[in-house]
């Protein structure tokens, strides 16, 4: 006859509070349960730590996370939940420098954080740090020259903006009746085709396909395959314990198998172009030109999957963050009409003084950058961005860090600090910007530190495209404005989502209406 194994209800309980009291001494050897000053942030409990009020705002993570920072005096909070690291955030600008730059080479972005993205960015730029980090940032470095800049105003950024973009907004303005667009799904194609023109010397064309959307016509896309690869790696940023989504990786399922099937569709894609440059070398019609590839193939000792990862990481640096940008822009300046007429009244201005399309005219659009940096200030292409550090650590505001813990500056959150900027840190005012005004005219902007306003990092990773990014925004929102309005469809507050890049929830459909 066989046994039966029972267990009784206060054997259990034994066990579990052996389990705490095992769990509780071990924190206790690593320094966590010491006598020292209380760390401000979420409720939290043994073993779970603060995953119930984690949980409880999984919905507004960013504004739980704000909120916490504006009560801390230190503007430092630690996150501590099961299954995940021990997290430090904090808005604090004296901390983001000590991070970024003084003590930098503490701080990479770590296993952690290049695990997440590593199918799909693979050992492109921003997903890996030393030697491999350091020689492509001064192979890239020099797209970014001003004789480069020049010719991409010249050659792609016009001709992408007027014979393509702007007939689209024609079409929607000009309709019987009133059609509307997703302009936040236009500028994404149009930063698309820009980047794929300057890393590539390919244009994809995606800003063609915008009229078939939803039509039978329209069929699956290099862009929409970037979009499901970096919505997928977001999923496994976002999951509360790392092992599920290795677990699905493994069975090839659900999220997992959408990534997979993407970065296939990307790979294909990027070595195909890859192949075409490598055939014109080849052959000796690989004529010097501007375009990223092009050069990575005149060094000959540069592997396929080095040239790849380059690519697809340079293609999604400037194609979401830049068109993130300019949608909220829109955004705000259809909500602030007086600013809007000051941006279309510079356009003006700039206009009648010199060529507006030139590079060097674009400089004097003052207003309008002061615009697109407020814009970036309260909602921020990159919302969040992390480190892990290798060693223990003391951040300047006193905040001790364990080896391994993540690091986490958060651009969002110091946009609204009121210790950062003022009492109306919530309002949109470009005015913050303005230093100096001379006859009516901005003569110069202020110089705000790049530690208070880290929407381009700072340091010695600080974002290498930055100027091209202004220089393209400007010239984009310029173009749109002196010729159109924008209205939004409906006035619901639009909802910002924080994947890899920002983005407007649902889309931003306006209507278009001729200046």
């Amino acid at each position: 006859m066989g046994s039966t194994l029972f267990i009784s209800a206060p054997s259990i309980l034994s066990f579990l509070s052996l389990l705490l009291l095992l769990y509780t001494f071990i924190q206790w050897k690593s320094g966590s349960v010491r006598k020292e000053r209380p760390k401000p942030g979420p409720t939290s409990y043994p073993i779970l730590g603060c995953l119930v009020s984690f949980y409880n705002n999984r919905h507004r993570l960013l504004d739980w996370y704000t909120d916490m920072l504006s009560a801390s005096p230190s503007q430092t909070i630690i996150i501590s939940r099961f299954g995940a690291r021990r997290t430090v955030v904090t808005a604090n600008p004296h901390n983001v420098e000590y991070i970024l730059k003084t003590n930098f080479t503490n701080f990479p972005k770590g296993r952690p954080f290049t695990e997440i993205l590593g199918d799909f960015l693979g050992n492109g730029i921003f997903n890996v740090d030393g030697d491999l980090w350091y020689n492509q940032r001064k192979l890239v470095i020099h797209q970014f020259n001003p004789k480069s800049l020049r010719d991409y105003v010249d050659n792609i950024l016009k001709e992408e903006v007027e014979t393509k973009l702007i007939p689209v907004l024609e079409s929607a303005a000009d309709a019987a009746e009133a059609k509307s667009v997703d302009l936040q799904d236009l500028l994404s194609r149009l930063a698309f085709d820009l980047v794929c023109k300057v890393s590539l010397g390919f244009d994809p064309r995606c800003l063609d396909q915008y009229h078939l959307l939803g039509k039978q016509d329209y069929s699956y896309s290099i862009i929409d395959a970037f979009d499901i690869a970096s919505d997928m790696c977001a999923r496994r940023g976002a999951a509360p314990l790392s092992a599920i989504w290795k677990i699905k990786r493994f069975l090839n399922l659900g999220s997992e198998k959408k990534l997979r099937e993407a970065v296939t569709r990307i790979h294909s894609f990027i070595n195909e172009v890859v192949c075409e440059t490598k055939k014109k070398r080849l052959i000796g019609s690989l004529t010097e030109s501007s375009d990223l590839l092009s050069k990575l193939m005149m060094l000959n000792e540069k592997e396929d999957e080095f040239v790849r990862d380059t690519m697809i990481s340079f293609i999604m640096a400037g194609r979401d963050t830049t068109s993130s940008a300019m949608t909220w822009l829109f955004y705000l300046l259809s909500c602030h009409s007086d600013v809007e007429h000051e941006v279309v009244r510079e356009l003006g201005i700039v206009e009648d003084d010199q060529n507006f399309s030139r590079y060097e005219s674009l400089k004097e659009l003052r207003w309008l950058k002061a615009c697109i940096c407020e814009s970036m200030r309260l909602f921020p292409p990159v919302a969040w961005d992390s480190k892990h550090a290798i060693e223990n650590d003391v951040l300047p505001d006193g905040t001790r860090v364990r080896s391994g813990d993540r690091i986490t500056y958060f651009p969002y959150g110091m946009g609204r600090m009121e210790g950062l900027w003022g009492e109306d840190g919530l309002e949109f005012k470009p005015e913050r910007w303005v230093s100096d005004m001379e006859h009516g005219r901005i003569k110069a902007l202020k110089n705000v530190g790049p530690y208070k306003f880290p929407v381009f990092q700072a340091g010695p990773r600080v974002c290498v495209g930055k100027e091209m990014a202004f220089i393209q925004m400007k010239f984009v929102v310029g173009s749109i404005l002196k010729r159109f309005k924008i209205r939004p469809v409906n006035s619901n507050r639009p909802v910002f989502v924080p994947l890899l890049t920002a983005h407007m929830a649902g889309g931003f459909k306006v209507f278009v209406h001729r200046r």
